[in-house]
């Protein structure tokens, strides 16, 4: 074997119904003295035993430039942030960091795995950019599966098919090695187990866990041609970030699992196909939002990374974005 690893370093509390404390913990050891709170809405509970200096609630999915630009002026005289929210709270809370080197500090209420990454992403004028850079990668994460207990069932499922599809990307991404495969292998296993019971404290837990480990795999791995696809049509067609993840997947590894003996580790984690377990759980693989297929391939296809376990070619991307605003059944798809 031959391959090169690397973990990114950072700081991670669990802990249900911990939260506050662990983030005033975590506020104290850093020697923060001006706080910057970004979420959508004030988190009482969460800030309750900490001093926040500046507010800022001007979160939007995929990150607009505008916001981004308007929070950093907030930041002037920050000396940490502090999200509290899903993937595009942590995603306004990296565009700070990103240009101001300030420290982060996370608090995930969804199951989106951004906080374990060291990638951001911008959107501007319907173009969506990422990038990796170590200074966006949050110092803390404090995870508290009672934050999630809010999540209507619909978007906590979307959610963490959102994390499953980190794990499925790992498995053939660009620096994709036995590590995070491995990692994802677990990721898998506990989202599944989490998600067929999300409704109950349990089920939060170990699918809180399985986001983590997805996101540490995928930091390691990079994107694959699922996320391509997503990004791509998230700054396109400015479409919900979970939903459009959830409904990708099972086409994505429909398409690759002919080419990528991986698939069937993906398969014994789960404990069955991808598509039994979206029925079981009630998760939709229909793509909506994109008005013209033949587009969307055409923006996509300078992204597909050359590592994708088959060749992709706009007529394949045009196939597999049909086949999923048209809702068919994924297997029956990449067969024909």
């Amino acid at each position: 074997m031959s391959w090169e690893h690397v973990t990114l370093g950072q700081r991670v509390l669990f802990g249900t119904g911990e939260a506050a404390s662990n983030l005033a913990a975590e506020v104290e050891r850093l020697g923060a003295q001006r706080v910057m709170l970004i979420a959508e809405e004030t988190a009482p509970d969460v800030t309750s035993k900490i001093h926040v200096a500046v507010r800022c609630t001007d979160v939007a999915p995929h990150v607009p430039v505008e916001n981004a630009e308007r929070a950093r002026e907030q930041a002037s005289k920050a000396d940490l942030l502090v999200s509290v929210g899903g993937g595009s709270t942590t995603g306004l809370a990296k565009a700070v960091a990103l240009t101001t080197g300030l420290p982060i500090i996370a608090v995930p209420t969804t199951y989106a795995g951004s906080e374990a990454t060291n990638v951001w992403g911008l959107t501007e004028a319907s173009r969506k950019t990422t990038g990796s850079d170590d200074r966006v990668l949050p110092v803390t994460v404090i995870y508290d599966a009672a934050l999630t207990a809010s999540l209507p069932n619909e978007l906590a499922i979307a959610s963490g098919c959102n994390a499953l599809a980190h794990c499925v990307d790992s498995m053939w991404a660009p620096r994709a090695d036995p590590i995070n495969q491995a990692i994802a292998v677990e990721g898998i296993r506990a989202l599944g187990n989490g998600l067929r019971k999300i409704s109950s404290l349990d089920g939060r837990e170990q699918t809180l866990y399985g986001a983590y480990l997805s996101a540490v795999a995928f930091a390691s791995a990079g994107s694959g041609l699922h996320h391509k696809i997503c990004h791509v049509l998230g700054g396109a067609y400015n479409l919900p970030h979970a939903q459009t993840h959830t409904a990708i997947l099972p086409y994505v590894l429909a398409f690759n699992a002919p080419a990528a003996p991986q698939a069937a580790r993906i398969t014994e984690a789960l404990g069955t196909e991808l598509v039994a377990l979206y029925d079981e759980i009630g998760a939709s693989h229909v793509l909506k939002g994109v008005p013209d297929v033949r587009e969307a391939a055409r923006l996509i296809l300078p992204s597909v990374p050359a590592s994708n376990p088959r060749p992709v070619t706009e007529d394949d991307l045009t196939a597999l974005l049909a086949a999923a605003s048209a809702g068919r059944n994924p297997t029956e798809w990449s067969r024909g």
